[in-house]
């Protein structure tokens, strides 16, 4: 036993006043193991407290099972720094001095960082959420604290710094927990009957399943155009993703109502005049 423990003992690393030897180690690892315990522990506690409270979203638990996590993490560092001998004055003061130097260089990455922190706390984007970024839609998968996750349509990820989802225009589908109005446009030929057009317009919204009943569809005549009438289908529905999809099916049926009802969709038309035809006519004598 007194070998085993001259064994653990041995100074291995033995600079200045700091030393570091096989128990510091394993008392370090035994706070690392202790801190994952209690991260599990809280969480199964959060968990079965967030059952119990239906009216806690998914993104705000997410929210405060991330901060949970950090702060354990963080506090953890602390203890198995101490643990291992390192005096906290020394890397306060370290860190204070290689911030100043590093400020300028770690200006984003600081900027995402305390935007993650914003986000986590203010919900104003949450996980489960369907926003566009820069024109791309996607579902909020993951919110760190430096960058957040975003599975598109194709189910390809892309990562986005948080200071883009906190300082630059971001349209949140989810975030008003209503459903989202969109439209289809449409052009006839002007003489269409417009009555006529606007009841296959809404026949064809109603007789779709992702197309909510209240609020009702509703056509708008959007104006007179080169070669059309234009006239706009707005509809509303919960179904963010697969929206385009609807879209497509909408048109779908709408060309088939026009079809079966004599409604043509014109292709674009251009009336050429000529001021002085008779002089592109060859004469007869040539």
């Amino acid at each position: 036993m007194e070998k085993l423990l001259e064994i653990l003992e041995y100074d291995f690393i033995n600079l200045g006043g700091y030393h570091l030897n096989l128990m510091l180690i394993l008392k370090a690892l035994s706070v690392i193991v202790i801190l994952r315990i209690i991260l599990y522990v809280f969480s199964l506690v959060l968990k079965s407290f967030f059952k119990r409270h239906q009216n806690i979203d998914t993104g705000r638990q997410y929210a405060v099972l991330q901060f949970l996590k950090y702060i354990i993490y963080f506090l953890g560092a602390l203890v198995v720094l101490e643990t291992v001998g390192v005096k906290m004055s020394a890397i306060w003061a370290g860190a204070a001095a290689l911030l100043v130097g590093a400020g300028l260089g770690l200006q984003q990455a600081v900027s995402d960082f305390f935007s993650g922190i914003v986000l986590l706390s203010e919900g104003t984007v949450e996980v489960g959420d369907v926003v566009i970024v820069d024109g791309t839609v996607g579902k909020v998968s993951k919110i760190g604290l430096r960058v957040s996750k975003v599975l598109t349509r194709d189910q390809t990820t892309i990562l986005i710094p948080n200071s883009k989802l906190v300082m630059e225009n971001v349209q949140n589908w989810s975030h008003n927990r209503v459903p989202a109005r969109f439209f289809v446009q449409v052009g006839v030929a002007y003489a269409s009957d417009v009555k006529l057009v606007e009841r296959l317009l809404i026949q064809a919204a109603k007789e779709h399943k992702s197309v909510l009943k209240k609020p009702e569809p509703r056509v708008q005549f959007i104006e007179f155009g080169n070669s059309s009438l234009d006239f706009k289908l707005f509809f509303f529905s919960r179904e963010l993703m697969p929206i385009e999809f609807v879209k497509s099916d909408l048109r779908f049926r709408i060309t088939q109502l026009f079809r079966e009802n004599n409604i043509e969709i014109p292709f674009p038309q251009r009336d050429l005049w000529l001021r002085n035809p008779e002089k592109l006519r060859q004469p007869e004598n040539e």
